[in-house]
């Protein structure tokens, strides 16, 4: 399976750098506070280059928040159980 994804990646990169080969003309590009002249194939780069980078930050940040989530539940599980087991454990008192 891993074999598999660094096939597709690998197909995904040089499909990229062939795109990036054919797009070598200026573009104007508008910044917030200032302008700028760049290759197509550079703005393209950047552009999926921090989408990328945003889109694993995110999914890392909620996988961190569901595995915190998961322990403190497990913590809480446990302790309940162990309370749950004392109580099994006490005589019943008449």
């Amino acid at each position: 399976m891993k074999i598999l994804t660094v096939l597709l990646l690998a197909a995904c990169f040089l499909v990229t750098l062939a795109l990036g080969a054919q797009n070598q003309q200026l573009v104007n590009f508008d910044y917030l506070i200032a302008q700028g002249e760049l290759q197509l194939s550079t703005l393209l780069g950047i552009a999926f280059g921090s989408g990328f980078v945003i889109g694993w930050l995110i999914c890392g940040l909620l996988y961190l928040k569901a595995r915190f989530t998961k322990n403190r539940l497990s913590k809480k599980v446990q302790k309940q159980q162990q309370e749950l087991d004392q109580l099994r454990a006490e005589p019943v008192k008449e």
